[in-house]
């Protein structure tokens, strides 16, 4: 079991591995070991997510998700497989752990109170009488 949050934990056999040759440079390690890793984790199967995180973690997903609602997470920063295999799994419990955070509440909206207003127009009325004395001299 992978443990996400306190309530959510996933079975390894949710999660399927894949394995192929990594793009980009690195000499002959990259055409001949397949180092690059393909996971694949069904969202909307999954019995370990509750409904809302499900939901929030289709959204969160975005073009990652297939539309049988498989997640496929690619990674291939690394030159060896088994660290690319932790690189995926990492940023699978990352997007997890953070569809699990519920939204925060709607804002509600207040008002100013009296003394703020008052406040506020007395700072106008000081850098008014400010900006009208710098004006010319008045004539006698």
């Amino acid at each position: 079991m992978i443990r996400i949050t306190d309530r959510i934990a996933l079975d390894e056999r949710e999660i399927s591995e894949s394995f192929m040759r990594a793009s980009g440079p690195g000499g002959q390690n990259v055409n001949k070991v397949e180092t690059a890793v393909q996971l694949r984790f069904d969202v909307r199967r999954s019995p370990s997510l509750p409904d809302p995180v499900r939901e929030r973690l289709t959204r969160l997903a975005g073009s990652r998700l297939t539309d049988d609602g498989v997640m496929i997470l690619t990674a291939q920063r690394f030159r060896s497989q088994d660290r690319n295999r932790q690189d995926a799994l990492e940023r699978l419990i990352a997007l997890i752990r953070k569809a699990a955070e519920p939204p925060p509440p709607p804002r509600r909206p207040t008002r100013p109170t009296l003394a703020a207003k008052r406040r506020r127009l007395e700072g106008k009325t000081r850098r008014a009488s400010i900006k009208r004395s710098r004006g010319r001299p008045a004539e006698d």
